[in-house]
């Protein structure tokens, strides 16, 4: 998430339609905290929540994408499609649209490869290679 984002994140986390459905709200540093964790993990993983914005729009309305669960969430570890929207612009498809392009990420564990340039025994030299979908955006 862009250092823009923060804000219009944080505003988004402690609004009372958005708290209802979470169940509490963060504080801005927990919010901005939660946003460099998932930050990390798109680093880290390829693909993760990303910003959303509208365009021509809103320059931020909320977040979609992929996102690692770890225990004590049932069925963990796993990997969800999540998101979070300003009810300012519920009801207008942009969740479903972000989700389903989330999803559109594809593995095929035959394009898996080991990185050429990195030396055998390497932890770093699997490669793990996941392909979006055709018109999907690419997370990041």
């Amino acid at each position: 998430m862009a250092e823009a984002d923060l804000a219009p994140f944080a505003a988004l986390n402690s609004h009372p339609q958005v708290v209802e459905w979470l169940g509490s709200s963060p504080t801005r540093a927990e919010s901005d905290a939660m946003a460099a964790r998932w930050s990390v993990e798109l680093e880290a993983e390829g693909w993760g929540l990303w910003a959303l914005e509208v365009v021509g729009g809103a320059p931020f309305v909320g977040v979609c994408g992929l996102h690692r669960t770890r225990p004590p969430v049932p069925g963990a570890p796993a990997v969800e499609v999540g998101w979070r929207l300003d009810p300012a612009h519920w009801g207008n498809g942009y969740a479903t649209e972000a989700a389903a392009a989330a999803h559109r990420l594809r593995r095929d564990p035959g394009d898996d490869f080991d990185h050429p340039s990195l030396a055998e025994g390497s932890p770093l030299r699997a490669h793990v290679l996941y392909r979006a979908g055709a018109g999907s955006p690419r997370p990041g």
